[in-house]
């Protein structure tokens, strides 16, 4: 580990990304954001198997640093002043397109919910693949409360994850959702013993990685994909998706270990 705000650490084939700002229950303001890019660009040249985000000590994130001293603050005050809607959009974009960026990775992502997250922070959690969440942690799309809205990407996330009238639920009452709620609505895959939420998204990666690395991606191109084109359209993805995976010939591997009754083991990919 270094002393960025943002950590990363790889555990074997998986790698775990560490928000550490934790005095400041790793809310993000620029500083976060370099190292964030930072921490992309790293995974991107060194891709491991899957990745777990969180939270250092006891907070996944508490979204958006609104104190003045953020850079990026200034920046936004500096744009109401002038109503420079071209000026927020520039900030937001940059925001965005960060988060974009991580959640492009082409392997699967784990939000390790630790403990709270708030605004920002929940959007992060709902912009990855999968969710594990402590059961004592708090999630809280909270931006409402401060006359802001979702802009992370985590609204439209949220609507697609759980339909639109359950998202207008979480974002317009800006009500704070415990482990159990969020299990029965489906906004978290799972719910950890306590204190156990990175080690159980650590299993569940590790779960992911026993299989075929290029098959995983593979699938996980069209869940990601899917649901935003048509029906039929989401169907010939996944056949030329499949037809592309079946020729990369990583099947001998699996079907091999699975005629000689072995686990298999399948190569990184190149």
């Amino acid at each position: 580990m270094s002393d960025s705000c943002v950590h990363v650490e790889y555990r074997g084939h998986n790698a775990v990304v560490t928000f550490n700002r934790p005095d400041k229950k790793n809310v993000f303001n620029r500083d976060m954001w370099t190292g964030l890019e930072q921490a992309v660009v790293q995974l991107k040249a060194n891709l491991p198997r899957a990745i777990v985000v969180t939270g250092a000590e006891g907070a996944f994130s508490a979204g958006f640093d609104v104190n003045p001293a953020n850079p990026q603050v200034t920046m936004l005050l500096e744009a109401i002043k002038k109503r420079s809607r071209t000026a927020v959009e520039e900030v937001l974009r940059y925001i965005r397109e960060t988060v974009d960026r991580l959640v492009a990775l082409p392997i699967p992502i784990i939000a390790a919910i630790n403990g709270m997250a708030f605004g920002g922070g929940a959007e992060l959690a709902v912009r990855c693949d999968m969710r594990v969440m402590d059961p004592g942690a708090v999630i809280c799309f909270s931006e409402v409360r401060l006359g802001l809205m979702p802009d992370w990407g985590g609204g439209v996330a949220l609507s697609r994850l759980l339909g639109r009238s359950m998202a207008a639920d979480l974002i317009l009452t800006a009500r704070r959702i415990g482990a159990d709620e969020a299990m029965s609505m489906g906004l978290v895959n799972r719910v950890s013993s306590p204190g156990k939420s990175l080690d159980e998204s650590l299993e569940l990666a590790g779960l992911i990685t026993k299989n075929g690395p290029l098959a995983v991606r593979a699938a996980l191109e069209v869940i990601r994909r899917s649901p935003d084109i048509p029906f039929r359209d989401a169907l010939e993805l996944e056949t030329l998706v499949a037809s592309d995976l079946i020729a990369s010939g990583e099947c001998v591997h699996g079907i091999t270990a699975f005629l000689s009754k072995k686990d298999p083991e399948f190569p990184d990919p190149k």
